[in-house]
């Protein structure tokens, strides 16, 4: 690699070795300096949405405005081919924590856990099953999680701070009333394992959350990793006190409906206005990083949890399917990663990656070793792409599985599906598996099966055995 390349990437040169006394000046002279530390492990901000599809971005191409999710683009990568771990929440957070395919989970998390059932009350992830944050954490990282968790509710042992995160500030549940912090009428708002109200619209309340931890570890000499759960644009869980029983509702606030008052549907209206008042959080969250000085030392990743739900305003446009399907409108999601002096901005990558991949990805840009293994030798599902974003890799060919599982009480069946290279299959419920080529069918309109047999069984076999 030339050295105009290098620049371009933000790497170094090789450098001959320095004599003991220019060596012991350099440690003495880093020592004093916190932030020396953290340009080589940078802070990470993981900035995590919910039920927002492919088209609810304005950089993906949609009419709903996202100008600061549009600037992290502008200052990084976009993916064109990046995968959620899941179509469904829970299971897509799995993936996410632990680089794994929820179908390997202790407790077979591959539909969502419902907050008032009983079936559920001791499911999540179990104090087995590691997480990159750990691993963060046991490199000297400070950790917090900020939002929505639902990896189980309840027991001490499924708590976000038994799982790599120093502190937690938000839900257990799917999803809450946004105006109450609510679970329909059950409190489910936390400070560590400590139930708190707190007054304000959930997306605010999260966003002047997550901008104190920033601020406050701005001063440390400890790098930060702090996850941002946003519960938007998520269907809101009311409270219908005449028929005693919860219920979804969309619940913008009403000056972010005026923002986007030109669009006519009434649905998608509400949609966005939860959008554009997210947005608007994330930018105060990259303000912060600028306002403390941490900006040009912070990875900052964005992404949603899987494809949007039509029934609730989301879109996933140009894609087939939709939430809790295996179609690529239901797993194909905007993702947006801004690493300022390593990632190029303004770039775009084809590059086919997933949720999975940051458990290595992020454990080898701070330097831990074995990245893509757990501490107990195990490997992990996803692998790295640390040299997609620093634009050294083009991307190598992959293997990608997804379950869901049934789920009687929202009326969900199992699916399956596989995708290696460019060929993807499928199997909704009840039906046989299709094969798609998504290289020249992205929109999975014509099942080529009876042209491929061979690569439909392999991949049936890939997604089942």
């Amino acid at each position: 690699m030339n050295d105009s390349s290098r620049r371009r990437f933000g790497l170094r040169r090789p450098v001959v070795a320095p004599s003991l006394s220019a060596l012991i000046i350099a440690i003495v002279a880093s020592l004093g300096h916190p932030s020396a530390v953290a340009a080589e492990r940078p802070h990470v901000l993981m900035i995590f949405t919910d039920d927002q599809g492919y088209h609810d971005v304005g950089c993906y191409g949609s009419e709903i405005p996202t100008p600061q999710i549009d600037r992290l683009a502008a200052e990084g990568l976009r993916f064109t081919q990046f995968y959620a771990a899941s179509s469904i929440c829970t299971p897509s957070r799995y993936g996410l924590l632990t680089g794994r395919y929820a179908h390997r989970s202790d407790d077979g998390l591959t539909g969502a856990l419902m907050f008032l059932s009983d079936a559920d009350a001791d499911r999540g992830i179990r104090p087995s099953e590691e997480t990159y944050v750990a691993r963060l954490r046991d490199a000297g990282y400070r950790t917090a999680l900020v939002g929505k968790w639902h990896l189980g509710h309840g027991d001490a042992k499924f708590w976000p701070t038994r799982h790599g995160f120093d502190s937690f500030f938000g839900h257990t549940g799917g999803c809450v009333d946004f105006f109450t912090l609510r679970y329909g009428n059950r409190p489910d708002w936390y400070r560590g394992r400590r139930l708190v109200e707190p007054e304000g619209y959930a997306t605010d309340v999260i966003t002047h959350e997550a901008v104190n931890v920033i601020r406050d570890a701005a001063g440390s000499d400890r790098p930060l990793h702090l996850l941002v759960s946003y519960n938007a644009p998520h269907f809101g869980k009311g409270w219908n006190g005449e028929l005693k029983t919860t219920e979804n509702v969309m619940q913008p606030k009403p000056e972010d409906l005026r923002r986007v008052a030109e669009i006519e549907d009434p649905l998608r209206r509400a949609f966005a206005a939860k959008v554009v008042g997210m947005d608007a959080g994330i930018g105060k969250l990259l303000d912060t990083l600028d306002d403390v000085g941490i900006a040009d030392d912070t990875l900052v990743i964005f992404m949603t949890d899987h494809g949007g739900d039509p029934d609730y305003g989301g879109a996933n446009e140009p894609f087939r399917g939709e939430k809790a399907t295996l179609f690529e409108g239901g797993i194909r999601v905007p993702a947006v990663v801004r690493w300022p002096g390593r990632i190029a901005p303004g770039t775009t990558t084809d590059a086919v990656a997933a949720a999975v991949d940051w458990y290595p990805t992020l454990l080898e840009a701070v330097g831990v070793r074995e990245p893509a293994k757990r501490s107990d030798g195990e490997p992990v599902d996803g692998r790295s792409i640390l040299p997609v974003l620093l634009g050294e890799s083009d991307g190598e060919p992959r293997e990608l599985v997804w379950r869901t599982g049934s789920h009687a009480e929202l009326g969900r069946s199992s699916w399956a599906a596989a995708r290696s290279d460019d060929w993807k299959w499928v199997r909704p419920p009840d039906t046989d598996g299709m094969l798609f080529d998504l290289a020249s069918d992205p929109g999975e309109t014509t099942d080529v099966t009876e042209k491929h047999p061979d690569v439909a069984s392999r991949l049936e076999r890939l997604a089942t055995e």
